[in-house]
């Protein structure tokens, strides 16, 4: 098995976790996985990026573009940059439906992305789409819906739900690992 993710969103929505995540949950799978991120303008609402390649014949960690199995987002603009930029046709994405209104369509400069922009490209190029809407107690727990619809829904196959959290585990502790963990369990 063979998967190559872009995870794409803005500073401070937790991308960060969410690959590392995602990176070490592979490793307690058994599988060999490759990531890298790129963190942009990160502290000031920037975009931030990370590239996870799971499986045999990864020798870079960098996915080109065009070519990633799936795209995950934690917003619906970033969803649409990534959808255009980064997924092959037929892949999958799952995105945070939440809109941060970029500069641009903050100043009338251009119109905000709707899901039904979203969805009429996925059916165009028959990608998969999962839009998450739970209620979060904290936006920075956004990556934990994203983190639950992959188990769930078991788009990384070999990596079980332990396996998530196990690696929520390394990276989290005390309360923060407590509720973190509650809301992942309370999505599946």
């Amino acid at each position: 098995m063979k998967r190559d993710i872009f995870v794409i969103g803005v500073g401070g929505q937790g991308i960060g976790l969410l690959s590392e995540t995602i990176i070490r949950a592979a490793d307690y799978a058994g599988l060999p996985v490759k990531g890298v991120d790129t963190h942009g303008l990160a502290q000031r609402g920037g975009m931030v990026t990370s590239h996870i390649r799971i499986g045999e014949g990864a020798f870079s960690p960098l996915i080109m573009p065009g070519q990633a199995d799936m795209v995950l987002a934690l917003e619906i603009h970033e969803a649409l940059r990534g959808l255009s930029c980064h997924l092959k046709d037929g892949g999958i994405l799952v995105y945070y439906n939440v809109s941060l209104q970029p500069l641009n369509v903050r100043l009338g400069r251009e119109r905000p992305v709707t899901c039904e922009d979203i969805t009429r490209e996925c059916k165009r190029r028959s990608i998969k789409e999962y839009s998450v809407t739970a209620k979060v107690p904290d936006p920075r727990m956004q990556n934990m819906t994203i983190l639950a619809t992959l188990a769930r829904e078991n788009l990384i196959p070999t990596i079980d739900v332990k396996h998530y959290e196990m690696a929520l585990e390394d990276l989290l502790s005390g309360k923060v690992l407590e509720s973190n963990l509650a809301l992942f369990r309370s999505l599946l």
